[in-house]
């Protein structure tokens, strides 16, 4: 496995956070997806660990294999970006 970087992880980040947010914006204005508020919300977060898995894995790495500082920065990220569509696609 590979050792991710700092910068490398912010890269990983902040594509996924715009990935999330063209996500949230298609799924809101979709129809066909109908969902309570709290289901959209676990839809995404689970959505964000599934992407996330496969760019580490993209990066020969993983969630298990980065420090404990990168996993909280992701975990904290992870939160931050989240609560942003949450605003932003009032969901």
């Amino acid at each position: 496995m590979a050792v991710l970087t700092e910068k490398d992880l912010d890269e990983i980040i902040d594509y996924l956070e715009k990935s999330m947010q063209t996500l949230a914006k298609n799924t809101r204005d979709n129809a066909e997806f109908s969902t309570s508020r709290e289901e959209l919300g676990i839809f995404l977060s689970n959505q964000f660990d599934i992407r996330m898995d496969n760019l580490l894995k993209a990066k020969n790495s993983g969630i298990h294999h980065l420090e404990s500082k990168l996993k909280n920065k992701t975990i904290q990220r992870k939160r931050e970006i989240l609560e942003k569509i949450k605003i932003q696609t009032q969901i």
